[in-house]
């Protein structure tokens, strides 16, 4: 008697694949869903309740995730964690959220997706890495993208015009990269995000008490968004960004994220009506040209 093998039928679903689309429409989203948030919540007590929202997401899953006791930060490891929480969670929010009350999601996109060209060079002269030649081009030609978005702006960027607060926002995300490197390689990228967001929710907690009060008078669509910015784009975002890591590696994971500046100008085409300017789509082009010449030939 003769038995026929069947084909295993091909997964219907692609995991890493739905995983990286996923986190881009996730990262992209906090764009739009800021702008919106910034109309009726300051920026400080934005991001207290955002991080309350997400700290507690993330902090259940440190609780209840397998194998978090034995991987719990060292003693040695705190002060990193808390830098990396006052870096990536308090003055980035602090300054996009602030920059955003002036500048299109759209626009804001582009300027804060800079922050991987930002990173190689603060490796460079903070770790000892070295580039190759193609990343200076590279980088100016990101910054003269940046000057033209910023020149679409109100202020352009003058001081404590929005554009160059969302410029300080992507430095302190690049420091961020940079600040906690060294603890990726014992707790993992999705353990390091989920306690460096439940340290940053507690680094902003003296802001909580003002973003409830801004809360009662906040319409429901106001108080949905500051819910949908914790869960999406922080803690699911950050879940989803660690299941495509596993599948594609960290290098070819890091290729879908430039989608999430067009992908961020679209949502907000879509949601808000911001319709983005020749000039602003030109200074996104170069930008995220600049930023993909630095991570594809300018790292040796």
């Amino acid at each position: 008697m003769h038995t026929t093998t069947l084909p295993r039928p091909a997964a219907l679903l692609p995991v890493g694949l739905l995983a990286a689309l996923a986190t881009v429409l996730f990262w992209a989203s906090s764009f739009p869903l800021i702008r919106a948030a910034v109309a009726e919540f300051s920026p400080l007590p934005l991001a207290a309740l955002r991080y309350a929202v997400a700290g507690l997401a993330m902090g259940a899953w440190l609780l209840l995730a397998p194998g978090t006791s034995a991987q719990r930060p060292l003693p040695r490891e705190w002060p990193r964690l808390l830098l990396a929480a006052g870096l990536g969670i308090v003055a980035y929010n602090l300054l996009l959220n602030s920059g955003q009350r002036t500048v299109s999601a759209g626009a804001a996109s582009f300027i804060a997706n800079t922050a991987p060209a930002m990173t190689a060079l603060l490796a460079v002269l903070l770790l000892g890495e070295r580039l190759r030649a193609w990343a200076w081009p590279g980088m100016g030609l990101s910054l003269a993208g940046v000057g033209l978005i910023a020149g679409a702006q109100p202020g352009g960027l003058h001081l404590g015009a929005g554009a160059l607060q969302i410029l300080g926002s992507a430095a302190c995300l690049a420091l961020f990269f940079v600040v906690q490197r060294p603890l990726l390689a014992r707790l993992g990228g999705l353990r390091t995000a989920a306690w460096v967001i439940v340290l940053g929710g507690l680094l902003l907690l003296p802001w909580l008490p003002t973003g409830l009060a801004q809360a009662q008078l906040a319409s429901m669509q106001g108080i949905w968004t500051v819910i949908a910015l914790g869960l999406f784009p922080a803690a699911l975002g950050y879940g989803c960004w660690a299941v495509a890591q596993a599948h594609y590696g960290a290098a070819r994971a890091a290729s879908f994220l430039y989608l999430v500046p067009p992908t961020a100008t679209v949502m907000a085409l879509v949601l808000l009506g911001e319709r983005p300017s020749p000039q602003v789509l030109l200074g996104g082009a170069l930008a995220l040209g600049g930023v993909l010449v630095v991570n594809r030939w300018g790292k040796a």
